[in-house]
């Protein structure tokens, strides 16, 4: 999957999809899911009522007849806005479910991705998933591919964060961190489509961030073609 380009003296990777965790400067928890697609980029995030969701556009609904995969919930808020779920499928559900019924997130995390398996495509691309928790302050990455499953609580200090994608950097690893001084959950958006090392990778659609308040999370949500 790896593909490269130079667009203004940069060098530009194709990734895929990317969740990320981290915490704000001011020491505020995030999550934050970037929907990055060469084939089928005729996509776009919703709000609703505590979670949003990847459709696609008016005019292009057939697609998902082409890929089951394309639309979803990519984010949840549970567990009366304690907890932040955001991931890159269908196992934003099962997942958020379960943590809001009281089961720990590394067990939610573990138990539905093996469930759910990566998905079978043409690619068998991987699930990724991010979950923060406003409470504890405790920041999840997971991930299942073809060769392993993958879920790991980060230790991060303010203004840090840490990202894995669906194709190349598909692992949880000390090299996918990096600093960043985002406080709104706009700015985090603008931060996974253009900022950093998210500018480097290539065909943003969509992002999503989730970012903790006093009482529990905003939601934000920008198109590339806005940002």
């Amino acid at each position: 999957m790896f593909e490269s380009g130079e667009i203004r003296g940069i060098i530009m990777l194709y990734v895929g999809r990317i969740v990320c965790v981290g915490i704000t400067p001011s020491g505020r928890v995030f999550a934050g899911y970037r929907v990055s697609s060469r084939s089928f980029p005729n996509r776009r995030a919703i709000e609703r009522e505590n979670a949003v969701s990847i459709i696609p556009k008016q005019g292009h609904e057939g697609d998902v007849e082409k890929n089951p995969y394309i639309a979803y919930n990519c984010a949840r808020i549970v567990r009366s806005g304690q907890v932040a779920v955001l991931t890159n499928g269908s196992q934003t559900d099962p997942v958020a479910e379960k943590i809001d019924g009281g089961m720990p997130i590394r067990d939610a995390l573990a138990l539905s991705l093996l469930a759910l398996d990566y998905e079978h495509d043409s690619f068998n691309t991987p699930r990724i998933c991010s979950v923060v928790d406003r409470g504890s302050s405790a920041c999840w990455l997971a991930t299942v591919r073809k060769d392993a499953l993958v879920v790991k609580q980060l230790h991060l200090k303010p203004g840090r964060f840490a990202y894995v994608a669906t194709y190349e950097e598909d692992d949880v690893v000390n090299e996918q961190t990096g600093a960043f001084t985002c406080e709104a959950p706009e700015s985090v958006c603008e931060f996974l489509l253009n900022g950093g090392v998210f500018a480097e990778r290539a065909h943003p659609i969509s992002a999503v961030a989730a970012v903790a308040t006093d009482t529990g999370f905003a939601l934000a949500l920008r198109d590339a073609q806005a940002a």
